[in-house]
């Protein structure tokens, strides 16, 4: 079973893709980014911010927070900005933060400086 999850609280897909897809109990965030905030030179960490602001929308939409996050990506244009975008990162998990890994790319799309994807369950994560 697979339904489409949309909010127009976030982005809207700028391509062939959905903001997330839930199947079966498992919820599956497509790659966020914040294309004005970088067009206009903002911060890593307002870009930063604002990505995990689109996250907690979609989440919010398939009746999650970030307690159901168990597993994340980062992709960042500049591994030097690690710490200012973890700095933020950390802000909206608790005690028990999700598994993840964090990948320096050559580009992102519309040159944003960072994209953040997520994997959620239904069931609260095990405390």
């Amino acid at each position: 079973m697979k339904k489409i999850i949309f909010t127009e609280k976030a982005p809207a897909p700028i391509g062939p893709y959905s903001q997330a897809v839930l199947s079966n109990d498992t919820l599956y965030i497509s790659g966020q980014v914040a294309i004005a905030l970088a067009a206009a030179g903002a911060s890593i960490q307002d870009e930063t911010k604002q990505v995990m602001e689109n996250l907690k929308a979609i989440l919010e939409a398939a009746n999650m927070n970030f307690d159901n996050v168990v597993k994340s990506t980062i992709f960042v244009k500049d591994m030097n900005n690690f710490g200012a975008i973890n700095e933020v990162y950390g802000q909206y998990f608790g005690s028990l933060p999700p598994a993840r890994e964090t990948v320096e790319v050559a580009r992102l799309p519309k040159d944003v400086n960072v994209e953040i994807s997520c994997i959620a369950v239904v069931s609260e994560r095990v405390k």
